[in-house]
C-alpha cells in the first residue's frame, strides 16, 4: 500500500517548525494517539536515536522503538519503527514559502505489520491515521502558531 501523506502550511520559519516537529517528547502535544514518548538515550537527537512511543491503537495501547534513519535539518526527518507488531516508517519534509517566512510541512507514513500487526494495520491503524493525520497537523500548526512551542 502506499503511504498516507499530507501537508500543511504554517506561519513560521522551517528553522523553528524542525525542532519541535522533530523533538519526540512533542508527539502527545500534537498526535491524538501518542500516548508517551520516552527517548531511549539523554544525547541530542541524531541519526540512530531511539525513543519508545507509546500509541493508542484502536482499543489497546502498543509501545513500539522508532530510529531516527536519517535527519536533515531544517528540511527533512525520516523515522522507522523497529519493534512491535505495527512498525512506521515516517517521512517528514518542511519546504519553505514564501521567502522562507512560512513553512509547508509535509508527513508521509506507512506501516509494517508483524503478528497480530498485520491484521491491525489494514482494520485499524491505517483507517485511523487517514482521520488522525490532517487533525495532528492543524494542532501542529496552531501550538507552532500561537508561538507556545517550547
Amino acid at each position: 500500500m502506499s503511504a498516507i501523506k499530507e501537508s500543511i502550511d504554517i506561519s513560521r520559519r522551517p528553522a523553528e517548525v524542525f525542532p519541535y516537529v522533530t523533538d519526540p517528547t512533542h508527539l502527545p502535544e500534537w498526535q491524538e494517539s501518542a500516548v508517551s514518548v520516552r527517548p531511549l538515550s539523554d544525547e541530542p537527537l541524531a541519526v540512530g536515536s531511539k525513543a519508545a512511543v507509546t500509541r493508542h491503537v484502536g482499543r489497546r495501547d502498543i509501545t513500539m522503538t522508532m530510529q531516527v534513519i536519517d535527519l536533515d535539518p531544517p528540511r527533512s526527518w525520516h523515522l522507522h519503527g523497529i519493534d512491535g507488531p505495527v512498525r512506521a516508517d515516517v517521512h517528514g519534509t518542511i519546504e519553505p514559502i514564501d521567502n522562507g517566512e512560512h513553512s509547508r510541512v509535509t508527513l508521509a507514513v506507512d506501516f509494517e505489520g508483524h503478528g497480530i500487526g498485520k491484521m491491525l494495520v489494514p482494520l485499524v491503524v491505517r483507517p485511523q491515521v487517514r482521520k488522525e493525520l490532517p487533525r495532528n497537523e492543524q494542532t501542529l500548526k496552531g501550538i507552532l502558531e500561537a508561538g507556545s512551542a517550547r
